[in-house]
């Protein structure tokens, strides 16, 4: 548990540092200031407004049809709901593709809402171009590799990327250029945990958070919903009911948090593997 003692919004410098003295990063995506004001009383570092709105308020089948509007409206309501929390948004589907100053636009508006940070996800050339195009003008990016939601027509469904050589290799590029590109936290999702470990590792000066990718990353990231066991079936293998034998939402969002911080979720089986990893020789 690691909310910052005085009354003040945690900062990226914040998060980093704690990653460099060896703790660990508990994240929640929520969406209104109720959930908010209780991932703040049991002490997440990190609050996520994700384009996952789509699917749990809206009742989508993807996250391809949430505006940017509905991001600002749900980034607002979190924003007055929680004081201290580290506050990211997503970038949604059709705010940022056409340009890397459309992208700048959707982002400018995001921060001006209250977001601290970014998240855009993809790892092609032309989002590692948008992504410097932003941390040019001063725009703090978290990446997003793995399975990428908002690819997922292209993907053919939700399924575990990185088992094979060829598509560790890509994870394992895209990563590092989005890193020299500047991106200064990454979620892997849905990622080997072995190559999950290998990122974590092997990128300098970024936060890389997990959801789906195993222990070894620098913090977890979950579905506020999913970590209460509220979302309908069928349940992820990498989400854990945190309300079972609890009864209490804000007790139950303590657990997650703790386990975190104590290396206890997520276990070998809320994980993948294995990988490509060996073949790549990394």
């Amino acid at each position: 548990m690691s909310v910052p003692t005085r009354d003040h919004r945690a900062t990226l410098g914040d998060l980093l540092r704690r990653v460099r003295q060896g703790g660990r990063l508990a994240m929640l995506a929520l969406y209104d200031a109720t959930f908010a004001h209780l991932a703040e009383e049991a002490g997440v570092d990190a609050v996520l407004v994700g384009d996952s709105l789509a699917q749990t308020v809206q009742g989508r089948e993807s996250t391809l049809g949430v505006e940017l509007d509905a991001i600002l409206y749900h980034l607002a309501c979190v924003a007055r709901g929680c004081r201290r929390p580290f506050l990211l948004a997503d970038l949604p589907f059709g705010s940022f593709e056409s340009s890397p100053a459309a992208a700048f636009a959707a982002a400018s508006r995001l921060l001006a809402a209250g977001a601290q940070m970014v998240k855009i996800e993809g790892g092609a050339p032309w989002v590692v171009e948008t992504v410097r195009f932003l941390v040019e003008r001063h725009v703090p990016v978290c990446g997003h590799l793995g399975l990428t939601p908002q690819a997922i027509l292209e993907l053919g469904g939700y399924r575990v990327q990185g088992r094979a050589p060829e598509e560790a290799r890509r994870l394992v590029a895209a990563a590092r250029d989005l890193v020299a590109a500047g991106i200064r936290m990454l979620v892997l999702e849905c990622v080997p945990d072995d190559l999950a470990a290998h990122l974590t590792r092997s990128l300098e000066g970024v936060a890389v958070i997990g959801i789906g990718a195993g222990p070894a990353t620098h913090g977890q990231v979950l579905v506020a919903y999913d970590a209460l066991g509220l979302t309908p079936p069928p349940r992820p293998r990498f989400v854990r009911d945190f309300l079972e034998g609890v009864g209490d939402a804000r007790l139950a969002l303590g657990r997650f948090v703790r386990a975190v911080a104590e290396g206890s979720f997520p276990t070998v089986g809320e994980s993948y593997g294995p990988s490509g990893l060996d073949d790549l020789g990394a």
